[in-house]
């Protein structure tokens, strides 16, 4: 009995922090990609009067990754919760996500 608890327990704490913790992360990662390339710098801070750099293409390939990651999560999550409000469930027997009855 207190095994079954333990492996909800532990199935709860990795899946709140993939989702609760994980997506912000990804995000922030993303944007974090996106800004390093763009500073224009001195030793002081920043240039005045100087453009901003546009990031780099490994820049940019990790802030998109980053982003699909985040939005294939938000839509997976929408979908789950639409899924239950119809009497379905989330199924993903064939890849993509699909409703079956329960």
């Amino acid at each position: 009995m207190f095994n079954l608890f333990l492996h909800d327990a532990w199935t709860v704490l990795i899946t709140s922090l993939v989702l609760g913790a994980g997506l912000p992360v990804l995000y922030t990662i993303g944007v974090r990609a996106l800004a390093i390339g763009s500073l224009t710098g001195s030793s002081e801070g920043l240039v005045e009067g100087a453009p901003p750099r546009q990031p780099g293409v490994l820049a940019r390939v990790v802030a998109v990754v980053c982003f699909t990651v985040v939005v294939v999560g938000v839509l997976v999550g929408l979908s789950y919760i639409v899924a239950a409000g119809q009497g379905d469930k989330l199924s993903f027997d064939h890849v993509f996500p699909a409703f079956v009855p329960k």
